[in-house]
């Protein structure tokens, strides 16, 4: 499985990320699915989650706000969500799905999550070997994942692809 993550998604999962750092950001990936790949247009962010350092919850009211406007949308569909996982203290955020992130998975779905911590040194944005994208930018390291759920319910990776960060 591959995703395909546009110029438009990527600035806004480091947004979504940044401008709530030190807590959680949580959000929907809104695109489309092929048979073998998620190609993510946009990601829109909660506004009205709650969040924690190690942890952020939505609410479900908000989604139906928004649900009407979505399906007006023919080509746009919510095809998963993200969220980040962040520093706190010496503990760095990492891209790996917590036993949470995995029990609200579904099938169909793809599921990034965006480690963001503090800035140790600057690193170009790459694509790396174990099917991550990573990178900083200014005080920030990122690295985005992508998860999904395969036939047999097991927790997989995707690769993604990001043609906009090299020239970031």
């Amino acid at each position: 499985m591959r995703v395909y993550l546009s110029e438009n998604a990527f600035i806004d999962l480091l947004l979504s990320s940044a401008e709530v750092y030190k807590k959680e950001c949580l959000g929907f990936l809104l695109g489309y699915r092929l048979e073998d790949r998620f190609i993510i247009e946009h990601a829109f962010s909660f506004q009205t989650a709650s969040r924690k350092p190690k942890g952020v919850a939505s609410h479900d009211r908000s989604h139906k706000k928004i649900e009407p406007i979505l399906s007006r949308f023919d080509r746009l569909q919510i095809i998963g969500d993200f969220h980040s996982h962040t520093q706190f203290g010496t503990n760095r955020g990492l891209p790996y799905p917590s036993q949470e992130d995995i029990d609200g998975m579904t099938q169909e779905h793809i599921y990034l999550i965006v480690a963001i911590n503090n800035n140790r040194k600057t690193l170009s944005w790459a694509e790396n070997r174990d099917s991550t994208i990573s990178g900083t930018v200014d005080n920030f390291f990122f690295k985005i994942s992508a998860y999904f759920l395969n036939g047999s319910a097991s927790v997989r990776k995707a690769k993604i692809h990001c043609p906009f960060p090299p020239g970031f």
